[in-house]
């Protein structure tokens, strides 16, 4: 019996505590703590909704901070202290330009009231605007829109080809004539139709031909074009691919008995250089097969790094050396270069080396 009133004697104290510590508070009471706009197009423009509140507590209410959950949601709210039985509101704005979709956000008040965090939400989905013609074609070839001035064929296997095409819309008054300055020989290009008529459009087909390249690995190249005659080097379209030997064809002997392309190590620091000074070191490249390495083509990542192999050839269980300079000038801080090197190594036709360096100026340069 002891202990039962010891519990009934602590129950009423903690009823008394918080009820005291009830008192003097102010209350936040919103009518609704949701919103959901519907569906509205993005050329609505910003869409707006007022969250009112009352203070059902006993002091003046104070909202200290209410804070949205995105850039795209705005809110503005009573200032001034609110006072016990009055109301106050928090009026929320959700922009819709470039956010076509369905969308969900929050919003946190912040308050002196005993409910001291109280979450808003906004809900709705926009559906996107028509877009303009600069928008659906933001690049330009000369009077010509283009959705890119860029063709890329991505990885492909020596010996096969591949077709792009790009779109070219004429929005002038005017028909204009396409023509070609140069093409490089490995590509085919034609327009259809050769003259594209005003607010008309036309086509760019460009086939890559992967034998005529001459060449392994990343290529990138320029086609330029002639519109209504006019020679204008700005005109043209880049094209770019990685061209890789084909090696689904070899048999399992023919795998055993091919080379392997073996560099160790494959980076080399060559630590602190002066502005303008030059540094070499050299790699070796070990051929640890059972036939003839064929290094097919030594590309670096940019022009200051200059890579000179011994040799393109090397026999089973032979070595030899691959060269490379690295020019500091125009240099400073840390650098570093990749230089890759494709082979006919069937499982790993591609290594890349890496060189690094830390470049420095003399004082007052």
């Amino acid at each position: 019996m002891k202990r039962v009133l010891q519990l009934m004697m602590v129950f009423a104290f903690v009823v008394a505590f918080v009820s005291a510590n009830a008192q003097g508070k102010s209350k936040i009471a919103f009518e609704e703590s949701t919103h959901d706009f519907g569906s509205f197009k993005e050329s609505d423009g910003v869409q707006k909704t007022t969250f009112k509140f009352k203070n059902d507590g006993e002091v003046p209410l104070v909202l200290s901070n209410v804070r949205a959950s995105c850039g795209c949601t705005t809110p503005k709210w009573t200032r001034e202290p609110v006072a016990p039985g009055a109301e106050g509101s928090i009026e929320v704005a959700y922009n819709p330009k470039n956010r076509p979709g369905s969308f969900n956000k929050s919003v946190t008040v912040s308050s002196n009231a005993s409910n001291s965090t109280v979450v808003l939400r906004i809900s709705g989905k926009v559906e996107p605007r028509e877009k303009t013609l600069a928008e659906k074609y933001p690049r330009k070839i000369g009077d010509l829109r283009v959705k890119t001035n860029y063709l890329s064929f991505g990885k492909l296997t020596m010996g096969k080809d591949a077709t792009k095409e790009l779109e070219l819309v004429n929005d002038t008054n005017e028909p204009i004539e396409v023509g070609f300055r140069t093409v490089p020989k490995h590509l085919t290009a034609k327009v259809e139709p050769t003259t594209i008529p005003a607010h008309g459009q036309g086509k760019l087909i460009v086939t890559y031909n992967s034998s005529e390249a001459n060449t392994y690995g990343f290529a990138s190249h320029r086609i330029y074009l002639k519109l209504n005659g006019s020679d204008n080097y700005k005109n043209s379209v880049g094209v770019s691919a990685t061209l890789e030997e084909d090696f689904s064809s070899l048999s399992p002997e023919q795998l055993a008995s091919a080379p392997v392309a073996n560099f160790e190590p494959k980076t080399f620091d060559f630590g602190e250089m002066k502005q303008g000074e030059k540094k070499s070191h050299t790699f070796t490249l070990t051929n640890d097969g059972k036939s003839e390495l064929l290094i097919r083509r030594v590309r670096s990542s940019c022009g200051c790094t200059a890579v000179a192999p011994s040799t393109k050839v090397i026999a089973p269980g032979e070595s030899a050396p691959v060269k490379v300079t690295f020019d500091s000038r125009g240099k400073r801080g840390r650098q570093s270069k990749s230089i890759t090197v494709i082979t006919n190594d069937p499982k790993t036709p591609t290594t890349t080396l890496r060189i690094s360096s830390n470049v420095v100026t003399t004082q007052g340069s």
